[in-house]
C-alpha cells in the first residue's frame, strides 16, 4: 500500500509525505491546480484572430531573489513579494497565482515563518487572499472595485495636484516635463513599456511632490494596486497618446501654478481611465 501511494506521490509532484488516502487527498488541489490550462478549460481560442484568450493564458510567474540579510526578514519579505506582485501583469490571464509558501521560503534563503507572516500582512491590505486547505492567492479586482480604486485615486492625486502649484518648486515642476523628453515626436508607441513606467512614475511623483505625509501614506497601497491596471490599460486603444497629451497639459498648469486648472485636470485624467476601464475590461469580470 505504501508503495501504491508512493508511486502516486511523485506523479502529483506533492511535497507532503504520502502514507495514507488521506494523505493522497490532500495533494489532489495541488494535482488540479498544477495541470496544464489546456486540460482544464475548453478551447476557448478566438477562431477570427486565433489568440488566445485571458482564461486560456498560464498565469505569470513571481519572481524574486534571495534576502541579503537576516535583519528583520519580514520586512524584507513583505516588500520583495509586494513588489513582486506589483511588478505582474495580474490581468494578463484568468488562471489563479498561487504563492507556494515553501517555495518562496526557498527562493528567498529563509524561514517559513517571515514569508507567512509577510503574505498575513499583504492579506490584511487587499493584495492576496488566503482559501483553507488551498493555500494564497494573488487578488485580481473586479471592474467594479477597479473603477472605485480610481476614483478614490482621483480625488486624492487632484489634491496633490493643488498643494503642487502652492508649494512646489519650478525645479521639481521642471522635472516633471523632464520625464517625457524620450516620447516626443510620437515616439510613445515605438517605446510602449518604457513609457508605462514613466507612466506609473509621473503619477507616484505628482503624490510626493504634495508633501503631505499623510495623503502619501493613504495613496501607497491605493498606488499599488493602480499601478497593475495602469499597465494593463495603457497599451489599449488610445491610451498612450492620450495619456502623454493630458500629461503635457497637466504640467502646463502646474508650471502656470493655475491651481483650479491642474486640480481639475488631473481629476479628469484619472476619471478617464475609470470611464475605459468600464467600458472595455471585460476581461476584469
Amino acid at each position: 500500500m505504501a508503495a501504491k501511494f508512493g508511486r502516486r506521490y511523485r506523479a502529483t509532484g506533492c511535497r507532503k509525505p504520502l502514507r495514507s488516502a488521506i494523505a493522497l487527498a490532500y495533494c489532489i488541489p495541488q494535482m488540479r491546480s498544477s495541470a496544464p490550462i489546456a486540460q482544464r478549460r475548453p478551447d476557448l481560442r478566438s477562431a477570427s484572430s486565433g489568440k488566445p484568450t485571458p482564461a486560456e493564458l498560464p498565469p505569470p510567474r513571481l519572481e524574486v531573489d534571495p534576502l541579503a540579510s537576516p535583519a528583520s526578514f519580514k520586512k524584507q519579505a513583505y516588500t520583495a513579494l509586494k513588489n513582486a506582485i506589483a511588478s505582474m501583469d495580474v490581468y494578463r490571464s484568468r488562471a489563479e497565482i498561487r504563492l507556494d509558501e515553501r517555495s518562496l521560503a526557498n527562493d528567498f534563503g529563509i524561514s517559513r515563518t517571515p514569508v507567512r507572516e509577510a503574505m498575513a500582512q499583504l492579506e490584511r491590505e487587499g493584495f492576496v487572499r488566503s482559501v483553507p486547505r488551498r493555500g494564497v492567492y494573488v487578488v485580481r479586482k473586479t471592474k467594479r472595485e477597479v473603477i472605485e480604486l480610481i476614483t478614490a485615486w482621483a480625488a486624492l492625486e487632484s489634491m496633490a495636484a493643488r498643494l503642487i502649484t502652492e508649494s512646489a518648486s519650478d525645479e521639481e515642476i521642471a522635472g516633471l516635463r523632464r520625464m517625457f523628453a524620450t516620447f516626443e515626436n510620437g515616439e510613445v508607441r515605438a517605446h510602449l513599456d518604457e513609457y508605462s513606467e514613466v507612466n506609473i512614475g509621473f503619477h507616484q511623483t505628482i503624490i510626493q511632490m504634495s508633501r503631505n505625509s499623510m495623503l502619501i501614506n493613504m495613496a501607497e497601497n491605493l498606488f499599488t494596486h493602480m499601478r497593475m491596471i495602469r499597465r494593463k490599460t495603457i497599451g489599449e486603444k488610445d491610451r498612450a497618446d492620450r495619456s502623454i497629451r493630458d500629461h503635457m497639459h497637466i504640467i502646463e498648469a502646474l508650471e502656470a501654478r493655475d491651481t483650479l486648472r491642474a486640480e481639475t485636470l488631473v481629476r479628469d485624467h484619472a476619471l478617464g481611465l475609470a470611464e475605459h476601464v468600464a467600458r472595455y475590461a471585460d476581461y476584469l469580470d
